[in-house]
């Protein structure tokens, strides 16, 4: 009797001192050596971004010229006003702009330049005398009876981040100082929405992340057709020569890109870096029979017929595959001998002037025609040096428009003044980095808050610390950013926003959160369950045991004391 009864407590002492290891021990370090690493992610400051609320910031110089104010009107400046604009894009997203104006007399400097004969001359010696920084505009208001502009414009935009205004006829000199403000508030704000940027820009830079109002239909296009915010491009130009016996091309192309198109990518430094390469094609054809006019003695392509000129001539182009950065393709076409001369129609049966056509997002092509080279007697092939100046004048225009430098119809009364040999103006760069920086901030932060909610809805992605990095550090850059803008330092912020989206990009498409390489809860248990329940079964049998046995014994107690 005394045996079994030490027995049974001797099992019953098992039993506890396995349950207690098993509990105590083996379950925290079960969990610890199978649980999920998450580094920590700053999640309040993700869903602050998520709700995203933008200020713009514009500084605006007023510089009036002599006879524009009154001796009295000038002892009031300088002055400075402040004026807000807001707008509710959607329930998460609000834009503001915040326009600085700053009025003062011109200087004995700026008035002899602004006698110089012609507009460009005064453009060029006001930017001698200061440079504005990047974002900012100085607007010189010039008397109604100045030469410098012609009768018909009222606003001339130089090269540099200067404009001439010339104050008009129903504003005499005599007038209150701040009836001369508000007749000029308007005009400045439309200088402003040209040389700087405008409420439709803005949004359409928002695209990736607010859907688009049907009203802004440029807009749309604009940003359709142009390449979307990258770190860098790749840009190839390819000469395409389908008739190699009958055309030996030469064409300078390291010449020509040093002479047209490296002024503008080093202007463009800033937004973004730039490859180069080129390459020659032979028995390239572009896919599509052009159809003969007899009218003409020519061969034409019809705009219907242009969309499939691209696919077949895509797959000798080749690519890049060192590379993520997007491509522009720029191909230089020279019919064969017996399709020359080839044009370009467009939709309403016109030849195309340039004789050339861009495909959004994609590049451009130019048909070369040569068969004016040579005569009907000519010994073939025939050597034709390709004129660089008119083919480099196409693909320039075309890469502009690529690249989103809009070069939209100014108002009725504005004259832009050409771009110099670099093909940009200093304000279509900063009307550029203004669009470029918004739609960076937009991108980073729709790809930060969507990983957030990706990570959150799947707790059993691992979190590596150098994903928290690089998360962290898309925030910190997105906050900067914001607080640039908002202080209307536009290089500062385009940069913090180009750190912003790759970061976040490197963040968002790290491998190791690829959720195929973790297994979903179902199969946990489906692997655990045959490893724990044959030993927990006995166990748990044995803790219910004695359980019931101290139950029966509480009650025998009981029942003796009754």
């Amino acid at each position: 009797m005394a045996t079994t009864e030490v027995e049974r407590r001797r099992g019953q002492l098992a039993a506890l001192s396995i349950a207690a290891v098993v509990i105590i021990v083996g379950v925290p370090l079960w969990w610890r050596t199978t649980e999920t690493y998450r580094a920590w992610l700053p999640v309040s400051q993700i869903q602050e971004l998520a709700k995203l609320q933008l200020q713009l910031s514009a500084d605006v110089e007023v510089v009036f010229a002599r006879g524009t104010v009154t001796p009295e009107q000038q002892k009031k400046v300088p002055l400075t006003q402040t004026q807000d604009e807001e707008h509710i894009v959607d329930e998460d997203t609000a834009l503001r702009y915040r326009y600085e104006t700053r009025y003062r007399t011109a200087t004995i400097m700026e008035e002899d330049a602004l006698n110089q004969p012609t507009a460009a001359e005064a453009d060029l010696s006001l930017h001698t005398l200061s440079e504005s920084p990047c974002g900012s505009l100085v607007v010189y208001v010039i008397p109604e009876s100045s030469s410098l502009l012609p009768e018909d414009v009222n606003v001339y935009i130089g090269q540099r981040r200067t404009a001439l205004l010339r104050i008009g006829s129903q504003m005499k000199v005599g007038r209150t100082l701040e009836l001369l403000l508000t007749h000029l508030e308007p005009r400045i704000k439309q200088v402003l929405q040209v040389m700087s940027f405008s409420h439709n820009d803005i949004t359409a830079a928002l695209s990736d992340r607010v859907r688009l109002s049907p009203g802004n239909k440029e807009s749309i296009a604009d940003s359709m057709r142009a390449f979307k915010s990258s770190p860098g491009y790749e840009i190839t130009f390819s000469l395409l020569n389908p008739d190699p016996k009958s055309h030996r091309l030469h064409w300078d192309i390291e010449g020509a890109v040093q002479t047209y198109i490296q002024p503008l990518l080093s202007k463009l430094s800033p937004v973004a870096n730039f490859s180069i390469d080129s390459q020659t094609l032979y028995y390239a054809m572009l896919g599509v029979n052009p159809r003969f006019d007899s009218s003409h003695s020519a061969y034409t392509l019809n705009a219907d017929s242009l969309a499939h000129v691209i696919n077949p001539v895509e797959a000798r182009l080749g690519s890049n595959a060192a590379s993520s950065n997007p491509v522009l393709n720029f191909l230089l076409y020279v019919p064969d001998a017996h399709h020359s001369p080839l044009y370009i129609h467009d939709r309403k049966k016109q030849e195309v002037p340039s004789n050339a056509f861009h495909s959004p997002r994609w590049g451009g092509i130019m048909v070369y025609n040569v068969d004016g080279f040579y005569g009907t007697e000519a010994v073939f092939p025939v050597d034709i040096n390709i004129n660089m100046a008119k083919v480099m004048g196409v693909f320039l225009a075309q890469l502009r428009l690529l690249l989103g430098v809009q070069s939209s119809t100014p108002p009725p009364g504005f004259l832009a003044a050409p771009c110099a040999s670099t093909g940009l103006a200093d304000w279509e760069l900063d009307r550029l980095m203004w669009s470029r920086s918004v739609e960076n901030v937009a991108t980073a932060t729709t790809t930060i808050t969507s990983l957030a909610q990706l990570l959150d809805q799947i707790g059993n992605i691992v979190i590596n610390d150098n994903i928290a990095q690089q998360v962290s550090s898309a925030v910190t850059s997105l906050q900067l950013a914001v607080a640039e803008l908002e202080a209307g330092n536009l290089g500062f912020a385009l940069q913090y926003s180009k750190e912003a989206i790759l970061a976040s990009e490197r963040a968002f498409f790290d491998p190791s959160l690829l959720h195929l390489l973790y297994f979903p809860d179902d199969q946990k248990f489906a692997i655990y369950i045959p490893l724990f329940l044959p030993m927990c079964v006995p166990i748990l049998l044995s803790l219910l045991k004695m359980v019931s046995e101290a139950r029966q014994k509480r009650r025998e107690k009981q029942a003796k004391k009754d």
